[in-house]
């Protein structure tokens, strides 16, 4: 089967696709046959060698989620699995490939209405978004502000929170152009990458979903309203400074929470069930997947320049060519 490894940490570059054994399921495990594969933002930490700390190593296989079908089940696992469609979550690694294993306790069923790019460009990011604002107690009527929402996760972020009902769904973006489209996509108001640009912003917020950290972050203490909560979902731009409390520490008297989220944190089965509604409202037209472009998987590489170079609004999903001699 071909599958995309990480030769050495790096760039784009490194991405190479090799052929590699036909994989077996183990116990309590599928293997999948893939039809579309998820990029995101995590898969190019990864290759960097920024998680390298996690153990993360060159020949490690990228990509954390797929859809397709099952073809085979490890032992344990009920065999009326096999045929069914379904988006995975492949832990770690192991989605940039024709075959994928993972584990049954994260299989969610693909509705026949859904697309399998849909699903996938779906899949971690509504779920992260969904439980992001849920972290930060966000109640309807509230302002919210999603800092780097033209990815995977912000433009779910800005969706559910218009449909929430926010008071304000406020984004930051690199251009107008991506303005207007998240826009239609529900946001009220329009800022630039240091949160300024609309005369008629709020001048605070009580929710800032921030997917993008890096060097500007402590900056948006300022934009919080009193009992304001920020949530970190993402470290896309870089890792905050070292001394990047000491903005909230200043505004004490407004009692701000800062708290980072990760998806870790949430019970399998209250993830996998959050997974089946959006999708739900997906099919129901209630949700959109923003699907930035479909590429082979042969053009992993390319995947990853266009996300460094910043022009991905939504997702990337790579579509293998399911190869016949295995």
């Amino acid at each position: 089967m071909k599958a995309v490894v990480v030769r050495a940490f790096g760039g784009p570059e490194v991405l190479a696709v090799v052929e590699l054994p036909h994989p077996n399921p183990a116990a309590g495990q599928v293997l999948i046959t893939t039809e579309a594969i998820g990029v995101g933002g995590v898969d190019t930490l990864v290759r960097s060698g920024a998680l390298a700390a996690f153990g993360i190593t060159p020949g490690h296989i990228l990509g954390q989620e797929v859809v397709g079908t099952v073809t085979e089940v490890g032992e344990g696992v009920d065999t009326g699995w096999i045929g069914q469609r379904v988006w995975a979550f492949t832990g770690e690694g192991g989605g940039y490939t024709e075959l994928a294993v993972a584990s049954l306790e994260t299989l969610v069923p693909v509705p026949a209405a859904l697309s399998a790019v849909d699903a996938v460009t779906l899949g971690s990011s509504a779920m992260v978004a969904h439980f992001a604002l849920r972290h930060a107690h966000f109640a309807r009527g509230e302002s919210v502000l999603v800092r780097g929402a033209a990815g995977g996760i912000g433009v779910v972020a800005v969706q559910l929170a218009a449909r929430g009902g926010a008071g304000v769904v406020a984004v930051t973006t690199s251009s107008p152009e991506r303005g207007d489209r998240l826009r239609a996509l529900g946001a009220t108001r329009v800022l630039d990458r240091a949160g300024r640009g609309a005369e008629s912003a709020p001048a605070g917020y009580d929710v800032i979903i921030d997917i993008a950290a890096g060097a500007d972050l402590p900056s948006f203490f300022t934009e919080l309203e009193p009992n304001g909560r920020m949530v970190v979902v993402g470290v896309m731009a870089g890792m905050p400074p070292a001394d990047f409390g000491v903005e909230m520490v200043k505004a004490f008297r407004k009692s701000t929470s800062f708290a980072t989220f990760s998806a870790d944190t949430v019970p399998t089965s209250d993830r996998r069930a959050a997974t089946v509604e959006l999708f739900a409202a997906a099919v129901r037209g209630e949700l959109k997947a923003v699907v930035h472009e479909e590429l082979s998987l042969e053009q992993a590489v390319l995947a990853h320049q266009k996300m460094e170079a910043g022009e991905v609004f939504g997702r990337i999903v790579l579509i293998p060519s399911v190869s016949k001699d295995w």
